[in-house]
């Protein structure tokens, strides 16, 4: 026989995990790339990327 796997529904504390802050705009920016020249503005740009969602953020220095 197959082992059975129990199943059970997330709780509302699982589902939105690290989600709500990012909804928030309370991101956790992290340095991706430091001081990358951006050839367009002629300046140097950091890039931060936020842990739990991924979102973008860049920086003229």
């Amino acid at each position: 026989m197959s082992n059975i796997l129990p199943f059970r529904k997330k709780s509302a504390a699982e589902k939105s995990k690290g989600k709500t802050l990012c909804a928030n705009n309370h991101h956790k920016w992290k340095v991706q790339t430091m001081r990358k020249f951006d050839v367009r503005e002629g300046k140097l740009v950091t890039e931060y990327r936020c842990q739990r969602c991924g979102k973008l953020k860049t920086k003229l220095l």
